[in-house]
């Protein structure tokens, strides 16, 4: 299937290269960029953060090939380190027989005694100009074993550093994708939340509902008070006065009387 894609895309980038030229390329790849992206961006949060995890486990091999190299050069260092010092020592023994043998030549005697056995001056001259040869060479050979050594420890100390770095990098990512899990952790808490409230905000319209039934039935029992109520004769006995009559004749001409007076005033 990936090689058919990438057949495909193949040849999509070859199609515009030839109708658009070198544009075409440019908006294509542009295209590809953003279609990628947009890939990207689909994938769950938990999955890119499951990869990130992997990929920093994917560092030990690096981290042991490192260690694998710095345990090398300390014991190439250490080897070169005793190769310096046997050298060292080797060249303060040949300087000390050849200035020995320098003071022998210079104290003009015909012939001297090493070890129970007798030299002529001759002999004695050459031994000293082999000597002093060899020891020439043996102190360049040594000068280059430091530089090498030299060399050796300041790729080890290169090497320990980019292990520390390395380390340190390693500690960084895991912190940064914990604190990232955490974060997506939150929001996971949110969303439930939220998805709560809503289920709250059922209950609250439950409510509302059953709260608006309870006051209609308020108004129709109260209304039910309202029919029941006796707008005729009461049950109790109230008797109308004896001159009923009388009052009400009397009440009302008093009025006509109040009228007429008023307006014969005017």
């Amino acid at each position: 299937m990936l090689k058919k894609v990438l057949l495909g895309s193949a040849i999509v980038v070859g199609s515009g290269a030839l109708l658009f030229g070198t544009a075409g390329v440019s908006y294509i790849r542009t295209g590809y960029h953003g279609l990628r992206e947009t890939i990207k961006e689909q994938i769950p949060l938990d999955v890119q953060i499951s990869n990130a995890r992997d990929q920093i486990r994917d560092l030990k091999p690096d981290i042991a090939n490192n260690l694998k190299v710095i345990a090398r050069e300390e014991v190439e260092v250490a080897r070169l380190q005793r190769e310096v010092l046997a050298k060292n020592e080797s060249l303060g023994k040949s300087k000390q027989a050849i200035l020995k043998l320098k003071e022998d030549v210079q104290s003009g005697v015909k012939f001297v005694t090493y070890g129970g056995k007798s030299w002529d001056m001759e002999q004695v001259k050459k031994d000293l100009a082999s000597r002093f040869k060899n020891h020439q060479t043996q102190e360049a050979t040594a000068d280059k074993v430091e530089k090498i050594l030299a060399a050796r420890e300041r790729n080890l100390e290169g090497a320990r550093r980019k292990l520390d770095e390395m380390l340190a990098n390693k500690r960084e990512l895991e912190v940064a994708v914990e604190n990232l899990q955490a974060r997506l952790t939150m929001v996971d808490v949110a969303k439930t939340s939220n998805r709560f409230s809503v289920n709250d905000s059922r209950v609250s319209s439950v409510r509302q509902i059953v709260a608006d039934i309870g006051t209609r039935i308020d108004v129709e029992e109260r209304m039910a008070d309202v029919s029941d109520m006796t707008v005729g004769i009461p049950v109790t006995e109230e008797f109308a006065p004896s001159d009923l009559v009388d009052q009400i004749s009397l009440y009302f001409e008093r009025g006509t009387v109040e009228a007429k007076t008023l307006v014969d005033n005017r």
